[in-house]
């Protein structure tokens, strides 16, 4: 399941959209991300391809099963690590753009470390 970092904010972007709204297409995501239309379609037919995401005859966008495991991953740890650095003191707006860079170069075994010391200390994340 390996997929580029680009893929993986195209999906994890999907799936945040999906949550806000019944639908998401295209220029959704263009305008989420600032994004050229153009660019989200070249995107889209690659996520596509892969077999990540659906899109309807009404273009409407759908995440695939692998394509919701991934996004529901990058969140997490997006989530996760953004809400973690806040509790270290560091500002929001760094906290979240950092998490966005770490969230795609963690191994699993590292995250899960690091999920697992957070739940040991019982640092609040919320």
């Amino acid at each position: 399941m390996k997929t580029t970092e680009s893929a993986e904010n195209y999906l994890e972007t999907i799936l945040v959209l999906g949550k806000l709204h019944p639908t998401v297409r295209s220029i959704d995501i263009a305008e989420e991300m600032g994004f050229k239309k153009s660019s989200v379609s070249v995107a889209m037919k690659n996520l596509r391809e892969k077999n990540h995401i659906v899109v309807s005859k009404e273009g409407f966008i759908t995440l695939t099963n692998t394509g919701r495991e991934i996004a529901e991953m990058i969140y997490e740890r997006h989530e996760l690590i953004s809400k973690w650095l806040v509790t270290l003191g560091v500002d929001k707006d760094t906290a979240v753009a950092d998490a966005c860079r770490m969230e795609h170069i963690l191994s699993k075994e590292s995250f899960e470390a690091i999920k697992n010391h957070i739940a040991q200390t019982g640092v609040a994340i919320s």
